[in-house]
């Protein structure tokens, strides 16, 4: 991967730019989104209904014949579609900005007797040829946006990533109070089931987390400290994604909107300490992530505490040999005076040196292995614990 491309993945997400002065009801389609696919669902108490449609004719056949009228749209490329929706349900400008403007934070906001909600979906997504072992899956989050009325849920995703599909299943399967509660409770469901999806990617987080520590222990590498930068990175787009539905659904407990059940708000209170759980977890892996750093600057300095160890242990057993050689290595002329290393002319002269140097050697050693260079001395064995 080059420089560029990780400049390029690491810049922050922005909203698109707005022209100064210009009217803040104004909104356009970006022309590179994917197409708009839109589908129905259609329930009440004892039926159901779904179908996937290329217009809004069906779709505006069935407003007020059902219960509850659920629309999906996925993809916000289409123009048509996401205006004649807008008028539809008359969806308020405002909002129709900030479901067709992505990156939008967490958000609730009530229009008369509607209301406006934006979370932000998560799922693992992978197959990054580039990238391999523990960061073969990469995390993608995408905004979903909710307007909610008397007895209808529209609802507006950015691209395939779609955690709703559970909430899908069971109104086709029929399980559950889905079925015989209005539309604010399918609203809950699909907010928690927005929330229960991060469960399982932070779990993957820390089985991650708990081997890039392991093997910080065992070998550190510099691969390493890039898997916890990776993991870190990924944590706070977890944090950005999540940490303002928080406050989000607080403003929805707040207000306590008429068209939410006191059953409901009970659920909603639930959501909420969902999302104040998983925050912590985020920012404790987020610490966690930081202390692996710190591990490896230490295991990094101990290895090289180590090496400097046995350098030093190494040159201490050989600086009197080598001391012993540069004495006889001299080579002063001993016609000169009779003190000038006699031992040249010794028989045993060569001997002398040798067994001098291992004599040396062996005193050296034995007085390392006393100040406890190598261990701890016998002398003063360790406290018992």
């Amino acid at each position: 991967m080059t420089k560029h491309s990780r400049a390029k993945r690491r810049r922050a997400p922005v909203a698109p730019n707005r022209v100064q002065g210009a009217d803040p009801e104004a909104y356009t389609i970006d022309p590179n989104a994917p197409k708009s696919v839109v589908s129905f669902i259609a329930f009440g108490a004892d039926k159901f209904m779904e179908e996937i449609v290329t217009d809004l004719a069906p779709i505006e056949a069935q407003i007020g014949k059902w219960p509850v009228l659920w629309v999906n749209v996925e993809g916000l490329g289409s123009a048509e579609i996401i205006k004649g929706l807008g008028e539809l349900f008359h969806i308020h400008a405002l909002a129709m900005e900030d479901i067709v403007h992505l990156h939008q934070r967490a958000k609730f906001e009530q229009y008369d007797a509607n209301f406006f909600l934006v979370a932000h979906m998560i799922d693992r997504i992978s197959k990054d040829p580039k990238c391999e072992g523990l960061h073969a899956e990469q995390i993608a989050t995408e905004q979903v946006s909710m307007y909610v009325g008397d007895g209808f849920v529209v609802t507006f995703q950015e691209g395939p990533v779609d955690a709703t599909k559970p909430v899908l299943d069971r109104l086709r399967k029929g399980r559950g109070k889905l079925r015989s509660h209005g539309a604010d409770y399918l609203t809950y469901a699909l907010i928690d089931s927005i929330i229960d999806a991060y469960y399982p990617v932070l779990e993957i987080f820390g089985e991650r987390l708990e081997i890039i520590e392991d093997r910080i222990l065992d070998a550190p590498t510099r691969k390493l400290v890039a898997q916890v930068h990776e993991s870190k990175r990924e944590l706070l787009t977890l944090r950005r994604a999540l940490f303002p539905l928080r406050e989000a659904l607080s403003s929805i407990l707040r207000t306590s909107p008429d068209n939410f059940a006191p059953e409901t708000l009970l659920h909603l209170r639930d959501c909420y300490d969902h999302v104040v759980q998983i925050t912590d977890l985020i920012e404790t892996y987020r610490e966690l992530c930081s202390d692996l750093m710190d591990v490896y600057l230490s295991s990094i300095s101990n290895r090289l505490n180590e090496v400097m160890k046995t350098l030093t242990v190494v040159t201490t057993i050989c600086a009197p040999p080598t001391l012993i050689a540069g004495i006889y290595g001299m080579n002063f002329n001993t016609a000169a005076s009779p003190f000038n290393m006699p031992e040249l002319h010794w028989e045993y002269g060569y001997f002398f040196a040798l067994a001098l140097m291992v004599v040396t050697s062996t005193l050296m050693v034995f007085l390392l292995l006393r100040s406890d260079k190598f261990g701890p001395s016998k002398a003063n064995p360790p406290d018992a614990v």
